[in-house]
């Protein structure tokens, strides 16, 4: 009788094995936000290419699908988080990664893309809709300068890519999250204090230096994360710019020196 009932419970379970084991998305299917459509091999290696991957970074896909993304940022020996709403998704994604060997560093979270933190990635991935990229949009501009964001197909509105990367007819843009630099910076000067003012549009910025008792237009003003640059006079500033602070150097023809200004 043992036997008899083990092999009824067996019976009863292989169905339901067999429905997890023979899961298989089609392309085109409903989710959450979005139809579910890969983004093919290569582009993936492409926007991974583009945002400059290493070891050293934490990458997020936002909707990871089937896996692929993060499993290849994973191969790369990046720390992986993949982040999708459809359940049976996540588990065919865990066992992608379990057969590719990259369990350890791919995680997928069942989860809402926007009720989930996103601030520890320093690598953001996404294949989403121009209506959901806007939507995010603030939530990125407000991540750690320097913050990578790829989008296969989709763009962020009026905020241009830094970089657009073209792979067999398929496009993916990426941005550097800028940072937040609008307001009047000084710093002593001789004679007085130097005042820049500064009129920020995403990692573009434009505005006035005074100096030496003359104001005068900045011009190739541009920001690359922490990174800030532009020329004014005949001098070249450059630096990094952390919070209220910035800190590099002012090239002139011929000599170059130590530059910083600040907030108040």
């Amino acid at each position: 009788m043992k036997r008899a009932s083990f092999m009824i419970a067996v019976l009863f379970l292989l169905p339901a094995l067999a429905g997890a084991q023979q899961y298989e998305p089609s392309v085109g299917q409903e989710g959450k936000d979005v139809i579910w459509v890969p983004t093919p091999e290569d582009l993936v290696e492409a926007m991974l290419d583009a945002a400059k991957v290493t070891p050293n970074d934490s990458v997020m896909d936002l909707g990871s699908g089937d896996g692929r993304l993060v499993i290849a940022a994973a191969k790369r020996g990046a720390r992986a988080v993949g982040v999708e709403y459809n359940p049976d998704m996540v588990t065919l994604s865990r066992a992608n990664a379990e057969k590719a060997g990259v369990s350890a560093k791919a995680t997928f979270l069942n989860a809402d893309l926007f009720a989930t933190d996103i601030s520890k990635a320093t690598v953001i991935t996404m294949y989403l809709l121009p209506s959901l990229n806007l939507k995010l949009r603030p939530t990125i501009l407000d991540l750690k300068p320097g913050t990578r964001v790829v989008s296969h197909a989709f763009n962020m509105g009026d905020w241009e890519a830094d970089q657009t990367v073209e792979k067999q007819g398929r496009t993916a843009y990426l941005w550097i999250v800028p940072a937040k630099v609008e307001g009047t910076w000084s710093w002593p000067s001789n004679p007085g204090t130097a005042q820049l003012k500064l009129i920020q549009t995403y990692q573009k910025i434009q505005g006035t230096l005074r100096a030496e008792g003359k104001e005068q237009a900045i011009s190739n003003g541009k920001l690359d994360g922490d990174r800030i640059g532009f020329s004014c006079g005949g001098r070249e500033y450059s630096g990094r710019v952390n919070g209220k602070a910035i800190k590099g150097t002012v090239k002139t023809a011929t000599r170059q020196e130590p530059w910083s200004a600040t907030l108040p």
